[in-house]
């Protein structure tokens, strides 16, 4: 009889077994052809449709046109999305290490120190435009940190003004109608991926004009 009832439970066990291996072939097969089913839509490969596919998780929020861009990182040059600040109050600056708002740099790092815990990036592209950035972004890089104990985000140099200006500037210039006109020049960004304000080279980083509107965008719903 124990026998018996061994038997009967080596047989349900296979049986469940065989159930779920079923089950994870169906469903493992199933997203292969849903999968090549968009691919055959789109024209592309499964490969390049898997890889197409957005990853779960991570930042949900969508990445509004302003910041879909990528950059090089200063450090590293490494590519970065800048869609990585989307829900962020976001501060560009053109920057520059030999001019007279250089110092602005300590300033800028003061404040994204100070309210980067409730929501605020300061970026910033460093830029030969106004010829006082010769270096290269590895000297760049250096004497931002050795000078100023820059933390904040830089990338690597990109040109803000005229028809080569990067896409994010031209942007920028056609949303506001100012272009930089000098080093430092700044450009706040809301939650919501619309620029607020500009801001010339003289308003500086403690400025109340620039603070205010900081706290204020800081506090706004995206």
């Amino acid at each position: 009889m124990t026998i018996q009832t061994n038997k009967f439970k080596l047989i349900s066990h296979k049986m469940n077994f065989e159930v779920q291996m079923n089950h994870s072939w169906v469903n493992h097969w199933m997203g292969r052809l849903a999968m090549a089913v968009v691919a055959a839509m789109l024209g592309l490969g499964l490969e390049a449709a898997q890889a197409a596919s957005p990853p779960t998780g991570g930042n949900s929020t969508a990445c509004p046109a302003l910041l879909n861009h990528t950059f090089e990182r200063l450090q590293d040059e490494k590519p970065q999305s800048l869609c990585q600040y989307a829900g962020k109050v976001v501060l560009v600056v053109n920057t520059a290490s030999f001019c007279g708002f250089t110092s602005q740099y300590k300033g800028l790092e003061a404040l994204n120190t100070k309210y980067k815990d409730q929501g605020l990036v300061v970026l910033g592209f460093p830029s030969n435009d106004f010829a006082q950035e010769k270096g290269s972004n590895k000297e760049i890089a250096d004497f931002c940190e050795s000078t100023f104990g820059v933390k904040f985000p830089m990338f690597t140099k990109t040109q803000v003004t005229g028809d080569g200006a990067a896409p994010l500037f031209k942007q920028l210039t056609a949303q506001t109608g100012q272009k930089p006109r000098w080093n430092f020049h700044k450009y706040l960004i809301g939650r919501d991926g619309k620029v607020i304000d500009q801001y010339n080279s003289m308003i500086g980083p403690e400025s109340k004009t620039l603070v205010s509107a900081i706290d204020k965008a800081l506090k706004a719903k995206p």
